[in-house]
């Protein structure tokens, strides 16, 4: 309770004398600590359920309600026990669960993706149990840290603005550091599991000058920590490349069949697929090489968006080996990747830029006769790819008479996804057709300018004899896109609800998702 002293000043009751620069550091580290640690959950959960939008609000919503609780909890205990010992070990535990995370995130997360399979149920579920699990104590305990040291700060309860301001600024300044230090240096440089282990021992460091000189050997314990290599993400069996860039975890793996598989994130979807003896994959990437013979006129230029390891490119090199490419792909490791492994750099014609597809398409002048759109966060095509203003880019950077080829996820007897892009691609272009030659792919056909079915097969029918099989099943599944329900726009685009809720009710009547690849595999 509060007291007046002789001069009239009201008082707070005196905690343990702690100096007021050391409950500074302390603050100071707990929001460095808290930020690096929401930082470093996105990376441990996104090789399981991706990094889409849901999965981000699931992360940062969990560790604002995590934050809350401990505002709470600290400033209840804090007026019971005012003891800087007190705040050093709820420090101190904070910090060893930190470093104990990424030894134990994996095996759990690989237990849940077994028994749960993240994408039958979508990263909605997976993700929010992950984060309720795994973060809950920490970022807890670290939430009550900023009010246990203003509750010891205080001496006059006339200061307690003064107080609270410096403490607040302080640890939103830790969280400022936290935040661009893992995002920009540590996470790319050393990995998840070592900027989880840097953290934790800022942490224990903070806590030590609360608990005594003693304790600066728990510091050197977790440190040491450092030392232990990184586990890998996911079974190694076959493993022939795994490395974690700025942007995602990257796998590739050698299967039983000898062919070569480029896994992202997740690890469930193959995101470009190498065989030893054909540029022919049986999977979606061969889709594409039909799209060339649908034009009017030869293919000179066409831009890929999202090239991975540069299997649609590969093919391209073989079978129309005159067409130039520019294959755009964000991460430069997967590029790398690709080059090492998956026969990227087998077209002299293709020339990889490092750049995220739609700010590429609106900085070039280049004018292209073929935009294939490839690019996934599996399960999810990236919102902004599927927009009227993209489409719209789209066709301004078509030459006359130009196609726009779209890979849009779907599942038998749901075309809730492919519908609304569909619709949003007839806002931007005269016509538009759907073909679904595999049961969890379509391809969706944009071109500038309109035609009919039946020039659409006379054309097609000059394909590559390579491709017949391939052709025959184009033939029977040709269909007209019509315009049904909402366009899609940048201010609003659910691509991810659409997704989400296209494959929970799949999964809800019995189905099951697995590799999807085309009757005429080689």
């Amino acid at each position: 309770m509060a007291h007046v002293d002789v001069a009239g000043a009201v008082r707070a009751d005196a905690p343990a004398a702690v100096g007021r620069a050391r409950l500074g550091l302390v603050v100071f580290a707990g929001g460095a600590g808290t930020l690096a640690t929401e930082i470093a959950a996105s990376r441990l959960l996104a090789p399981y359920f991706g990094s889409s939008t849901i999965v981000w609000a699931n992360i940062i919503g969990l560790i604002l309600a995590y934050l809350s609780l401990g505002y709470w909890l600290g400033g209840k205990l804090a007026d019971r026990r005012p003891e800087p010992r007190l705040l050093g070990a709820i420090v101190m535990v904070a910090a060893i669960v930190i470093a104990v995370t990424p030894f134990i995130a994996r095996p759990i997360l690989d237990l849940a993706l077994e028994g749960l399979d993240a994408v039958n149920v979508g990263a909605v579920v997976g993700s929010f149990f992950a984060a309720l699990g795994l973060f809950a104590i920490p970022v807890t305990l670290l939430g009550a840290v900023s009010p246990f040291a203003i509750r010891l700060a205080l001496v006059e309860v006339g200061e307690a603005g003064t107080v609270a301001g410096r403490l607040y600024a302080l640890s939103t300044v830790g969280s400022i550091l936290g935040t661009f230090l893992s995002a920009l240096i540590t996470i790319p440089l050393l990995g998840t599991q070592r900027t989880m282990i840097g953290s934790a021992a800022l942490l224990v460091l903070a806590a030590a000058l609360l608990l005594g000189i003693r304790w600066q050997l728990v510091t050197v314990a977790v440190a040491a920590l450092l030392l232990v290599p990184a586990g890998t993400i996911k079974p190694t069996e076959g493993l022939l490349l795994e490395s974690e860039s700025a942007y995602q975890y990257v796998q590739v793996v050698q299967r039983d069949d000898g062919s070569r598989a480029l896994r992202l994130n997740e690890g469930v979807a193959v995101h470009s697929l190498w065989r030893p003896d054909t540029v022919l994959t049986g999977g979606v990437w061969d889709t594409f090489l039909l799209v060339p013979a649908l034009h009017d006129r030869p293919v000179e230029r066409m831009l890929v968006i999202g090239n991975a390891g540069g299997t649609i490119a590969r093919a391209y090199g073989e079978l129309y080996p005159d067409v130039r490419i520019d294959g755009v792909e964000i991460d430069p490791e997967v590029s790398e990747a690709g080059r090492r492994l998956l026969g990227l750099g087998d077209n002299p014609n293709l020339e990889v830029i490092a750049a995220d597809g739609r700010p590429y398409l609106q900085l070039t002048d280049e004018r292209y006769d073929l935009i294939v759109v490839d690019a996934y966060h599996q399960p999810y095509i990236p919102f902004y790819l599927a927009t009227q203003e993209f489409f719209e880019l789209a066709r301004e950077r078509l030459s006359p008479g130009g196609i726009v080829a779209l890979n849009v996820a779907a599942v038998p007897g749901d075309e809730r996804l492919s519908e609304a892009i569909g619709t949003t691609v007839l806002a931007a272009f005269p016509q538009a057709w759907r073909w679904k030659p595999l049961r969890f792919n379509e391809l969706l056909l944009a071109f500038d300018e309109a035609t009919t079915r039946d020039e659409l097969l006379r054309r097609v029918s000059g394909a590559d004899a390579r491709l017949e099989q391939l052709t025959r099943l184009f033939r029977d599944g040709l269909r007209p896109v019509g315009a049904e329900g909402d366009v899609l726009t940048d201010d609003r685009a659910p691509v991810e609800w659409l997704t989400d809720r296209m494959i929970i009710d799949f999964v809800s009547r019995g189905g099951e998702l697995d590799e999807d690849f085309l009757p005429t595999a080689p």
